[in-house]
């Protein structure tokens, strides 16, 4: 398979002596009111708090420290993996240019261009941003950082995964569903990998929004299934056209089924996230978190992991979330 001959464990560890020094370790959080909401114990490992806000830094860092010689880099994004490379190129004294919808989140573009890079807006609904990114790589002289389907990328976000196996651990958790927030699939099957070797006990889980949920799709059906929107959902963290070709073969092999929650469960998780456990999520960084509270007959076992994998949200989106379901479990 295609994902298994481009990635392996090794490549995962290897991305851990690179980031390590650079990347936070995030903790791995509980707490009884969430248990309460779920039926379990539930433990959240908090991407959110990660440089940039997501743990696209992880990936972003593995990709641009792994370069050799001189030249700037290039990707596309909605917006998390765009800081997370930014960042990285800045500390590694590379140009970096991101293209990135227009319609992205103000914070999200403000923030990129804050880590020193060039950004190029495009529309969502008319443009292709690989198309548009292939042809400023070429002549630009980039190199191109895909967000999920690049094997170093893949790589780092796994390290995610070496923290998981090892806090998990150290609660005294051998076992039970990650859920992990997915679009392209980078960060689920870089976790699914580093757990099949550290942490078999686990089973890796996607989590996405509901009709956005392709990898679900994918996986129950075997072959790799399209969205028909490719915008929609205020979760635009992780909506992506579909799986990647490299991730893909990872997901069908080592996860399990997949997991769709409407925007107002994840809204209700953000809300909850910052009631019970004082952290900042968006939307898409949520879905993971909302299948725990509100998706429990879909889960096994009397513990769960979940991955909140980003926080940047706009301040309005919060707002509204805290407003509306603050009061609500």
């Amino acid at each position: 398979m295609a994902g298994e001959n481009a990635l392996n464990f090794q490549m995962i560890e290897a991305a851990a002596g690179r980031l390590a020094g650079h990347v936070r370790e995030t903790p791995l959080l509980n707490s009884p009111f969430i248990d309460a909401i779920a039926g379990r114990r539930v433990w959240v490992k908090a991407e959110c708090l990660q440089h940039t806000g997501s743990f696209k830094f992880r990936g972003g860092w593995s990709a641009v420290s792994a370069l050799e010689g001189a030249g700037g880099v290039l990707a596309y994004s909605s917006g998390n993996h765009a800081q997370g490379v930014a960042a990285a190129a800045r500390a590694h004294g590379r140009e970096a240019v991101i293209v990135m919808p227009e319609d992205a989140p103000a914070v999200k573009i403000a923030n990129t261009r804050a880590y020193g890079a060039e950004v190029v807006l495009y529309d969502r609904a008319t443009g292709d941003r690989e198309a548009i990114g292939a042809e400023l790589a070429e002549a630009r002289g980039l190199t191109l950082i895909r967000p999920y389907d690049e094997p170093l990328v893949i790589a780092g976000q796994g390290t995610c995964g070496l923290e998981i196996a090892r806090q998990a651990a150290e609660a005294g958790v051998t076992g039970g569903d990650v859920i992990v927030c997915c679009g392209g699939g980078g960060l689920t099957s870089g976790i699914a990998l580093a757990l099949e070797r550290t942490a078999p006990g686990f089973r890796v889980r996607p989590a996405e929004p509901e009709g956005f949920d392709d990898v679900a799709r994918s996986l129950a059906s075997g072959m790799i299934q399209k969205n028909n929107a490719l915008g929609g959902s205020i979760c635009d963290a992780i909506v992506t056209p579909q799986p990647g070709e490299l991730t893909f073969p990872i997901m069908q092999r080592l996860c399990g089924p997949g997991v769709a929650v409407s925007d107002e469960e994840a809204l209700r998780a953000v809300a909850q996230a910052f009631l019970r456990l004082k952290i900042v999520v968006e939307p898409g960084g949520a879905v993971a978190l909302a299948s725990a509270l509100f998706q429990g007959d879909a889960i096994e076992g009397e513990d769960v992991v979940v991955v909140v994998s980003g926080g940047n949200v706009d301040a309005g989106v919060f707002a509204e979330a805290i407003r509306t379901y603050g009061d609500a479990a």
